[in-house]
């Protein structure tokens, strides 16, 4: 049997029509989904405890089963943030456990009600950026967790 181009096209177009229906992943182009922050904290319970009764976060998951934690995750509508405590990521990655926390990095929380969020936390939290309306076409300000990372709420104009 002689195979031509278009007999090899017609033969295969069945396996490309069948992966595409069934969406194989091996086909497409990679795609973000999402970004969640994941950070090396000092101490677990007070970041919690900060992400939680500060700044209104819920406890979505953590490890173990019950306190201490290593690990939790803390959620507030589309936000989810990663709180790792700095002694478990000693015992399994010990050069990211002796990097700085905080530093120069920064989260941007993009939001609704952003006034009303800053009259809320103004005086339970340390603000970094005080609020303002920005030339771009957003209303912001920035804080400070306990461990010196930087988080901006910002609401569109």
């Amino acid at each position: 049997m002689k195979f031509t181009l278009m007999s090899m096209a017609v033969l295969c177009l069945p396996v490309v029509a069948a992966a595409l229906a069934r969406g194989d992943q091996s086909t497409a182009a990679p795609s973000f989904e999402g970004l969640t922050p994941n950070l090396v904290v000092a101490n677990l319970e007070k970041s919690l405890a900060f992400y939680r009764d500060v700044l209104g976060f819920e406890l979505d998951m953590h490890v173990p089963d019950a306190p201490p934690y290593v690990f939790a995750a803390v959620k507030r509508g589309g936000v989810q943030i990663f709180l790792n405590d700095v002694s478990a990521v000693r015992k399994d990655f010990p050069a990211l456990a002796e990097r700085a926390r905080g530093g120069g990095n920064t989260m941007y929380i993009k939001m609704t009600g952003v006034e009303a969020y800053h009259q809320q936390i103004q005086g339970k939290v340390k603000i970094v950026v005080p609020f303002v309306r920005q030339p771009y076409g957003m209303t912001e300000f920035g804080i400070e967790d306990p461990d010196g990372y930087v988080i901006f709420f910002a609401q569109q104009d």
